[in-house]
């Protein structure tokens, strides 16, 4: 496996590049985003088996706005607490929900959307729309084990069945992340996984009143399983740490061995003991890399020696809470 990639790309990016956290790409795998003002965009691939080791520099800022493909800066380069998951200034998060496909704000899109039903772990399913155009990156994004296509057509078309199917079957539109994150260690097989999928489907299927400008899509589960390294992290959910927040000077470092959706699952100490990192907690900040796992070990204590930044435990799921 190819190693050190991250905390090399970050020793080029340190003093001048903001983190904009992790990406997905349909047919590739991860990659960390990278923005500085004036200089555009970059990205450094995640491999599964390679080193993540990286030290936070200076304060977190906003990062404007995502419009266009393109990011445009913060107008006055606000600072941005370390706990939140978005990095944005109030301003700026409000151009960018008032421009989103959620504000509904533009009903006469041209452009073609699907209706998906997502699947995050037993018995928790959403349903959600995405730009055709986009694919399945939106459903990699959002960290969802497995997907089906129900229906394609105009956005508002898409909208009402959206709302059709999260009040006749009872499913929800939007999942908190801790939930999502608490059930992936404990997931059942891809067939099972697939079956529920497929009975949703089916039900979704035979409702009535779906609008008539949706086409309706058979159902093909496209299982992400693999795609994510979700094996790796079954000890993540007993034992394994969730970072609470990056803050000046912190260090993390060790072997990324999954991610899923923004988290990147890394084994770090002599045990290999897992720690979960929200990279939606990276973006905004300024990430040097380290010359070696042997900096990062010299700044903390005992199994815990590659994260010198807050951590908090992972919840624990009880049997039949959803």
């Amino acid at each position: 496996m190819l190693r050190g990639v991250v905390s090399g790309v970050l020793h080029a990016f340190s003093m001048t590049w903001w983190c904009t956290g992790v990406r997905w790409r349909v047919g590739d795998g991860p990659v960390l985003g990278w923005y500085a003002p004036g200089r555009g965009e970059r990205e450094s691939p995640l491999v599964f088996g390679g080193v993540v080791a990286f030290r936070v520099r200076g304060g977190r800022r906003c990062l404007g706005v995502w419009r266009g493909g393109r990011w445009t800066a913060c107008p006055v380069g606000a600072a941005v607490a370390g706990r939140v998951t978005r990095a944005q200034c109030e301003e700026c998060a409000r151009v960018d929900r008032a421009h989103s496909v959620a504000a509904d704000t533009f009903a006469d899109d041209p452009r073609p959307y699907h209706v998906y039903v997502a699947w995050f772990g037993h018995g928790l399913v959403k349903v959600g729309i995405t730009g055709v155009a986009r694919g399945g990156a939106r459903l990699l994004e959002q960290g969802a084990v497995a997907y089906t296509w129900l229906g394609q057509g105009p956005l508002m078309a898409a909208r009402r069945a959206e709302e059709l199917l999260r009040t006749a079957l009872g499913v929800p539109d939007r999942i908190p992340y801790e939930r999502k994150r608490a059930l992936r260690a404990r997931l059942p097989g891809v067939a099972e996984r697939a079956g529920e999928l497929a009975e949703v489907h089916r039900r979704a299927a035979a409702l009535g009143d779906w609008p008539e400008s949706l086409e309706r899509l058979p159902c093909e589960v496209v299982d992400h399983g693999e795609v994510f390294g979700l094996e790796a992290i079954g000890g993540f959910g007993s034992a394994g740490r969730v970072v609470d927040e990056l803050t000046d000077g912190g260090v993390v470092a060790g072997e990324l061995v999954a991610a899923a959706g923004p988290d990147l699952y890394v084994a770090v100490g002599v045990s290999g003991q897992g720690v979960v990192i929200d990279s939606r907690l990276m973006s905004g900040w300024r990430l040097g890399g380290l010359d070696g796992m042997g900096e990062a070990g010299g700044a903390g204590d005992g199994e815990w020696s590659g994260v010198t930044v807050p951590v908090r435990g992972m919840p624990v799921v009880q049997g039949g809470l959803f």
